[in-house]
């Protein structure tokens, strides 16, 4: 009787399990040739299930319920894959097409998993499914050649700036609130746990964040990802640092439910590749995963890396001609050893929390609470009324002295002398003479009120003090298996103190806290004191003690972005919109003597922030594709760009408002196993863009209203914050990124890029000067009105083209492989029509116009003149061939693999990689007579590329 229940009991159940666990999903494995790859090792996430290829590259997994899945895809000597995909009701198999598996050996991919459809999947969903990955997760031939072949010469892909894009860390933006800027140092030299990222390029719509026009760049550290094992990475290379050593170890996730990933990471350099540039990094990583059931899983990730490097600096054509490119101006002997000025320290690591939950079959929730703390230190030189220590400075220069029309003997002396110590490299004078300066404070009298000698010249620190806090939701929700829903939800608090510290006072006993341009400092004034709250005493500020300014930024931002992507007959589509709102407030710590906004909390900036894109993807067949994407959005000021002179005053930006982005471009795609190509033409217009400067300027020619509406002229030459408000750009070009593969072990790649970066618009320059304070002027209804600015009037940049980036760009390469597990390439790349940024100021009527005669220009100035004087810095093109080669061996269960490159092996070092026009003299008068001197003594300033660099690779997996 038992007997027969039992067989009844099992014959009743044997449907309903048919019903809910008979689905069967495959794929098979191919390389690059097309070969199969067997014995790869395919673990399927979320299900504690793994296979392996057979000979065929065949693998299956059985009795899958309905849901969402994720595999993992590796093996020795190819780059790890993970694919998701979807498993219906009314599905029995699922075929997963071929999965392309890519060399490791080339370093160059970034997680690229080509699904390719066998004709053999039911109704086709397979196919369907995948195409928005493949173009949205993937870097496709250009984007990976723009990053390995062009990036290291400074290309900027579109022309567009970095800010507006999104880099991500499990859920979390890396952007810096204050500036937008993504620090690296953050998580420097962990490449083995921050590679192959999720890329979304350009303005496409990603499923994770809304982002700008740069690209979504979204990594997740789960620990369980990573490849079971050890690794032992030894480079030797002559860029930034000399040396890197790293181990990372992970254990898998065990049967308890455990996985633990860690990372150790050493970079170093006594002196990289330009001179007095030292180098010195530590970094480490921790992940820790905890699986409590197939459907829930929470990780724990702390990372951080605690660095010092040092800078070098830019310099006229003058002085490269004396020293050549490796020439530094920001180091000195002190003791026989090179001690730089500017270095960067700092450690700000962080500790990020993260849940994974598989709601039900259709829907998943990642949520992450992260926390980012610590200081950086950014050290320089800084003097009270003494003479400027740079051996750059203009006056140690011969040009300064060779533009004397009719020099004194001492005057025509000193051509000889400067010319001898840069033709002779005397040291003590082309460098930073550390033992003059000490020399300096020794020989200062003894202050008996304030207790030592003030120091004529010490070392200060740039502080930034942050805490910022992090909750983001990442929700899903797939009504069928080419249908999903996303919600992104994000919270980021943003804490920053930011103030400058006495570093080092050279020998001397203390630091004044006083301006030393101000126009007087007399005892028992606060005229001078950069903190008027402080008594006379309290001006002598000793090592670590705060000095200049100090203040707090404090900001909370707040976003939504609701995503749709749907698969119907021949198109995907991909909708993305976003709704966010910014506060924004600045907090003096100190009262200057000029800005009476100085202290205290501020008013709170607030900004409104929405926008949509667009991806609408045509499959013309199984290989050929027409892409659109398309964006409108706004982007919230950041606090550098909302504040005017944020070190020392509260005031806000006039007419501070949202960037606002229109961008559009449409692809052709091909993607076969023996050609691969994108062509794409892009046009990206930018409204309201606002940029910051601050530079010591001459010939400014401003003048003040006396309280009695006379004019008087202001203090000439001082610092000057500069503010572009309200500029427009367009940029607009075609990319064409191709593979082919000549033979199965030959393949050739090519990149074309061409653009055209404009400023459409006159933008507003205003200026703030520290020799001034306030300004007071005259309104539109003659009334005297006090600012902490001036209107410098527009700047004539319509039609100028941008700087920062080639415009143009030529890739061509070729690349062996062989069956025998080693490869050797080569590339040509070619780069023109790059620009320096004009400078605003000397586009503006202020420049030209008279101060003696307002509204009048110079009688010199014509439209033809100022066309000649003004002509955009245009910089050289150049050429350059890299190389790389690599092999590896896989004995038994460890895996070795070598690897080299060398960029530019021709050494050409006549290309400029960026720089900028100084703005020293803003008068056409002084300006003219530099420009025509035929020994300009300021002009442009520029970086050269460094000439020959290589980079060599020991890997040893165990």
């Amino acid at each position: 009787m038992i007997k027969k229940l039992s067989l009844i009991s099992l014959f009743t159940l044997l449907p309903a399990s048919y019903y809910y666990a008979q689905t069967t999903v495959f794929a098979y494995l191919k390389d690059a040739e097309g070969k199969p790859v067997e014995q790869a090792s395919v673990d399927l996430k979320g299900a504690g299930n793994d296979a392996k290829a057979d000979k065929i590259g065949y693998f299956q997994f059985t009795d899958l319920m309905p849901g969402h899945y994720q595999i993992m895809v590796t093996k020795p000597n190819f780059e790890t894959k993970v694919f998701e995909f979807d498993v219906t009701s009314d599905e029995k198999r699922k075929d997963l097409g071929v999965i392309t598996l890519y060399s490791a050996l080339n370093g160059a991919d970034q997680g690229l998993a080509i699904i390719e459809d066998s004709g053999e999947s039911d109704g086709g969903g397979a196919q369907q499914t995948a195409t928005v990955g493949l173009l949205q997760s993937s870097q496709d031939v250009f984007n990976r050649m723009a990053s390995f072949d062009l990036g290291p010469y400074w290309f900027r892909p579109r022309g567009i700036d970095s800010r507006t894009g999104e880099n991500m860390i499990n859920g979390v933006s890396m952007a810096a609130a204050d500036n937008g800027d993504v620090d690296f140092s953050t998580w420097g030299g962990l490449n083995e746990i921050t590679r192959y990222p999720e890329i979304a390029a350009n303005h496409a719509p990603s499923e994770y964040a809304f982002g700008g026009t740069t690209g979504v760049f979204y990594k997740n550290t789960r620990a369980s990802e990573y490849r079971k094992g050890s690794q032992l990475t030894y480079s030797l290379t002559n860029r930034n640092y000399t040396n890197r050593l790293s181990y990372r170890f992970s254990s898998g996730m065990n049967k308890n439910g455990w996985a633990f990933t860690g990372m150790i990471a050493r970079r170093w350099a006594q002196e990289g590749i330009q001179d007095g540039t030292a180098y010195d990094a530590y970094s480490g990583y921790l992940g820790i995963e905890k699986k409590f059931s197939d459907s829930h899983t929470m990780t724990l990730n702390a990372i951080g890396s605690k660095y010092a490097r040092s800078s070098s600096s830019p310099s006229t054509q003058e002085v490269y001609d004396f020293r050549g490119v490796h020439y530094n101006s920001y180091w000195g002997w002190q003791n026989g050893d090179k001690r730089n000025e500017r270095v960067k320290r700092g450690f700000q690591p962080m500790i990020q929390l993260q849940d994974f939950w598989k709601i039900n079959k259709n829907s998943q929730l990642w949520t992450s609470v992260s926390y980012q703390f610590g200081k950086e230190y950014s050290s320089r030189l800084d003097w009270y009324r003494a003479n400027n220590p740079s051996p750059t400075y203009y006056r140690n220069l011969p040009s300064y002295w060779l533009n004397y029309t009719n020099p004194s003997p001492e005057q025509a002396a000193n051509i000889g002398i400067t010319r001898d110590w840069w033709t002779n490299d005397d040291q003590s004078h082309t460098q930073i003479n550390w033992d003059n300066l000490y020399n300096a404070n020794r020989n200062v009298e003894y202050n008996a009120l304030l207790g030592g000698r003030r120091a004529a010249y010490y070392l200060v620190d740039d502080v930034k003090d942050d805490k910022v806090w992090n909750v983001s939701t990442h929700y899903t929700y797939n009504f069928t298996d080419t249908s999903r829903f996303i919600l992104n939800l994000s919270y980021q608090n943003y804490r920053s103190e930011q103030y400058r510290e006495v570093n080092d006072l050279l020998g001397a006993d203390f630091a004044l806290n006083m301006d030393p341009f101000a126009s007087n400092t007399n005892a028992g004034s606060v005229w001078g004191k950069f903190n008027t709250r402080e008594s006379d005493t309290d001006v002598a500020k000793r090592e670590g003690d705060k000095i200049g300014y100090s203040y707090i930024f404090r900001r909370q931002e707040f976003k939504i972005n609701p995503a749709f992507k749907f698969s119907t007959g021949k198109f995907d589509v991909f909708i993305s919109g976003l709704f966010g709102y910014t506060t924004n407030s600045r907090e003096g710590l100190f009262q200057h003597y000029l800005y009476e906004s100085s202290y205290g909390k501020g008013a709170d900036q607030n900004f409104w922030n929405a926008g949509v894109k667009g991806q609408v993807t045509y499959k013309i067949n199984g290989r050929n594709f027409l892409v659109y994407n398309g964006a409108y959005f706004s982007q919230s000021p950041f606090l550098n760009d909302i504040y005017f002179n944020t070190r020392v005053s509260g005031v806000t930006t006039p007419g501070i408002k949202n960037v606002v982005v229109d961008a559009n471009d449409l692809s052709y795609v091909i993607s076969t196993p023996i050609v691969k190509l994108r062509l794409t033409g892009y046009l990206v217009n930018t409204q309201n863009e606002t940029s910051v400067q601050r530079y010591f300027a001459q010939g400014v020619k401003l003048t003040n209203l006396t309280e009695s509406g006379d004019q008087a002229p202001v203090q000439d030459g001082a610092f000057i914050t500069q503010v572009l408000a309200g500029a427009n750009k367009r940029n607009m070009g075609i990319e064409l990124g191709a593979q082919v593969k000549v033979t199965p072990t030959l393949t050739a790649s090519g990149l074309l890029s061409l653009g055209q970066y404009t400023y459409t618009n006159n933008p507003t320059v205003y200026f703030a000067s520290d020799a001034v304070g306030t300004f007071r002027e005259l309104d539109g209804n003659g009334n005297i009105v006090s600012r902490s600015y001036t209107n410098m009037g527009e700047a004539t940049l319509k039609n100028y083209r941008q700087g920062g980036t080639p415009q143009e760009a030529y890739t061509l390469g070729l690349r062996y492989s062989s069956p025998k597990y080693w490869w050797l390439g080569a590339t040509w790349n070619y780069f023109g029509h790059s620009f320096l940024d004009p400078s605003p100021v000397t586009r503006t009527a202020r420049f030209y116009t008279n101060p003696n005669t307002p509204g009048v220009p110079y009688d010199q100035v014509t439209d033809e003149e100022l066309a000649r004087v003004l002509t955009p810095t245009k910089l050289p093109s150049a050429f350059f061939f890299n190389v790389n080669a690599g092999k590896s061996w896989l004995i038994g269960k460890y895996y070795v693999l070598v690897s080299a490159s060398v960029n530019n092996i021709l050494n050409n070092r006549n290309y400029i990689t960026g720089g900028f026009e100084q703005t020293r003299n803003v008068n056409y008068i002084d300006y003219a007579n530099d420009y025509d001197s035929g020994n300009m003594v300021f002009a442009p300033k520029y970086w050269y590329n460094q000439g020959r660099s290589y980079f060599v690779n020991l890997q040893f997996r165990f």
